[in-house]
């Protein structure tokens, strides 16, 4: 009987690792890009907290979800684009189609709120996407980021003071998991001076009774113009009028 190569032991193992049907309801329900609690996650697979433990944790050893703790909470996603590539090329096998994730949160936290002393929802979110896709910031293993220096000097057009950010007594600059959209926005100090300076321009305002942020029509503008980002205007809501002008 001829030896078996290491590579097929390895592409066996994690194959009956997927192919254990609460796992890979897990797996399958994480391909949305969002990520989810172990205890929604149990729900999911219809398995026990304890049950899903242990899947996560085989799921984590074959590097098929990666976890991030974020105070009292786990939340775990797809450990990169190449298992999202590898499910969705088994699902085609399949014939199978899965259902979007669809936010419950009120719309108007959903789009732009605070999350803390930062800038959250949708709008942070594709931000947070967008300053990676320019190469502003990127991640390191443990989730921390770190600001190229092309990045600094386009920070500091928008008035971001990069280096008073990292000489806080606090974490620089790391990922938050969105609590509506499930995915990563950026906190931390860079974070809050991002939100600083939309303020203090009034990118954007605040509501008096909530957390909800509305964008300016000078917010809409720079948004566009400075980092290419836009949305249909009913998606925006109603833009303020208060901000058409920004403050230096």
């Amino acid at each position: 009987m001829d030896e078996q190569h290491p590579a097929d032991v390895a592409g066996s193992r994690v194959a009956a690792c997927i192919g254990e049907p609460a796992r890979a309801r897990m797996l399958y329900c994480l391909l949305d890009g969002h990520a989810r609690t172990s205890t929604e996650l149990a729900i999911v697979a219809g398995v026990s907290a304890s049950t899903a433990s242990a899947h996560l944790a085989r799921l984590r050893r074959e590097r098929l979800v990666a976890s991030l703790a974020q105070g009292k909470h786990r939340y775990y996603r797809l450990h990169g684009p190449r298992v999202a590539a590898a499910l969705e090329a088994l699902m085609v096998v399949a014939g199978e189609s899965r259902t979007r994730f669809v936010p419950s949160t009120p719309n108007r936290l959903r789009f732009a709120r605070t999350c803390y002393d930062h800038l959250a929802g949708e709008i942070a979110v594709r931000l947070h996407d967008r300053l990676r896709e320019l190469g502003w910031i990127s991640v390191r293993a443990d989730e921390e980021y770190q600001v190229s220096s092309e990045g600094a000097k386009a920070f500091a057009s928008l008035g971001v003071d990069v280096d008073a950010a990292r000489a806080q007594r606090r974490r620089f600059a790391y990922a938050c998991v969105d609590w509506s959209e499930r995915r990563p926005h950026m906190a931390g100090a860079l974070g809050a001076a991002l939100l600083q300076v939309a303020l203090r321009r009034r990118w954007v305002v605040q509501d008096l009774d909530s957390r909800a942020l509305r964008v300016t029509r000078a917010g809409s503008g720079e948004l566009r113009t400075r980092l290419g980002l836009s949305w249909p205007e009913g998606r925006l809501g109603r833009l303020h009028s208060d901000g058409d002008a920004a403050r230096p």
